[in-house]
């Protein structure tokens, strides 16, 4: 590290010890010089990165001092016992997220609202030479080639990824499909039938709630801690009162949360699920992208029941351009790989052998360790950003891993308000009204960070502080 890095660096370390405390003062920029043998530009260089990402902040006339640690979004509160919850008898988030989804293409809008992360740091241009390498070789195949479960180089190449990441999968339960959310989609309707009642988190990524309008199912809403994930307690409750044929959730990094559940509660949920014989579809397509020193563990992990069905995919780690996921759906194998047969043939053979020749022959660990540096470091700064721009009163998320922010403003801002006065700007968000079919999130907006940090980034994020604060009203100030 540089010597600027290497100070933040041990000033960050000595915060989260305790050594500094909040609200603290810090040695000013000329003690630090002499003290540490720095030169001032250094250490203010240093100050300001700290500064930047949310860990001090400057007085005027008074220094810098460590920032005091800002509420993460609230637990959510807990129905009482025996209190039912609410059932949403119709999912309709649909033509919302595709509206939201067009604005990011608009020229020149600064994509806060994007649900895809920056494909600048993937290594694009060595897959499509992998790609074209297997595009001059493959003259004489057919569709036929590689029926479900999918081609067998690729389904060996993701079974040893999941091996090195601490889970042993038979290679005859990968089915490849067309991204994440084919899985998602056969996985469901392997478990339910329309009419059936899916539980989800609240709030829960569209993409859940897509698959449960596209076939006519009920979403029951359970609610979600920031921290552990899903209320266990909740579930417990209203699987006593009303039948449920399965449970939709992101235990890693959920969007738009970001929380790591915990593995005390993964163990948990799934030997509840197994009690009672519900199935599990495991959404998991930001696993690889963990903050913390070890991959995350899968709910995957602790059954022995067949029951989960686990779904990931390459779009959130490794390139978006070939939409390539699986599904391990456990005792539900078969039904899965006769639904993707009967929905979609085959997944395209191109992109599943080009990918399997980078995951074999080049540095995917090294490209992932680079982009998750990148996220964590950008996830601080959004929030340091978005606490100093936004409102009083206004809480986030602490993503421990993707790459988005969940942030909570006053109750009197109006996220679908604040969406089209931004997108007037070239500014998009993603309103929280996408992620409940209840309309639960009204002051809630999920913001992007996976693209690297410019003024326009920090001039958007202020803008949407203002009109914030104009939508908050006198309240606010």
């Amino acid at each position: 590290m540089n010597l600027y890095q290497t100070l933040a660096a041990d000033i960050e370390g000595q915060v989260a010890r305790g050594v500094l405390l909040e609200g603290e003062k810090l040695p000013s920029v000329r003690q630090t010089s002499q003290h540490r043998s720095l030169s001032i530009s250094t250490v203010l260089r240093a100050y300001s990165q700290l500064e930047s990402r949310g860990i001090i902040e400057s007085r005027p006339q008074s220094g810098y001092f460590v920032r005091a640690r800002q509420a993460s979004v609230p637990r959510p509160a807990l129905p009482a016992p025996g209190q039912p919850l609410v059932l949403s008898s119709e999912v309709d988030v649909s033509r919302l997220v595709l509206s939201t989804l067009r604005t990011i293409r608009k020229e020149g809008a600064v994509p806060l609202g994007s649900p895809y992360p920056d494909p600048a740091p993937f290594p694009w241009p060595r897959i499509s030479q992998y790609a074209n390498a297997v595009a001059r070789r493959a003259q004489h195949w057919s569709v036929m080639d590689d029926l479900p479960p999918g081609n067998p180089q690729l389904i060996r190449q993701i079974a040893r990824r999941h091996l090195e990441n601490g889970l042993a999968v038979d290679p005859a339960e990968i089915i490849v499909t067309v991204g994440a959310t084919e899985a998602i989609n056969l996985c469901l309707q392997a478990v339910a039938r329309p009419g059936d009642t899916v539980a989800v988190e609240s709030p829960t990524f569209y993409a859940m709630l897509h698959a449960i309008e596209r076939m006519g199912m009920r979403a029951l809403e359970i609610p979600t801690d920031p921290h552990s994930g899903i209320s266990i307690e909740a579930l417990r409750t209203a699987l006593s009162q009303q039948p449920v044929a399965a449970v939709m959730v992101m235990p890693n990094f959920q969007n738009p949360l970001g929380f790591q559940m915990p593995d005390a509660r993964k163990r948990e949920l799934v030997a509840l699920l197994a009690a009672h014989g519900i199935p599990a579809i495991e959404n998991d397509v930001y696993n690889e992208l963990y903050y913390g020193d070890s991959h995350p563990t899968s709910l995957k992990s602790y059954d022995n029941q067949g029951l989960v069905l686990h779904c990931s995919s390459f779009s959130k780690s490794l390139t978006a351009n070939y939409r390539i996921g699986w599904a391990l759906p456990g005792r539900y194998t078969a039904q899965v790989e006769k639904l993707k047969f009967l929905n979609t043939l085959t997944t395209p053979t191109l992109p599943q052998i080009a990918i399997a020749d980078y995951l074999q022959h080049d540095g995917y660990d090294r490209h992932l360790r680079k982009v998750r540096k990148g996220y964590e470091e950008r996830a601080r700064m959004m929030a340091a950003a978005v606490l100093r721009f936004f409102p009083a009163g206004t809480r986030v998320s602490e993503p421990q891993g993707g790459y988005v922010l969940w942030v909570e403003m006053p109750p009197a801002v109006d996220a679908m308000k604040l969406y089209a006065l931004a997108l007037e700007r070239k500014i998009t968000v993603g309103p929280g009204h996408m992620f409940s079919a209840r309309g639960s999130f009204p002051n809630f907006i999920r913001l992007n960070y996976s693209y690297p940090w410019a003024r326009e980034t920090e001039d958007a994020l202020r803008m949407l502080g203002r009109l914030a604060a104009q939508l908050a009203g006198p309240a606010a100030g």
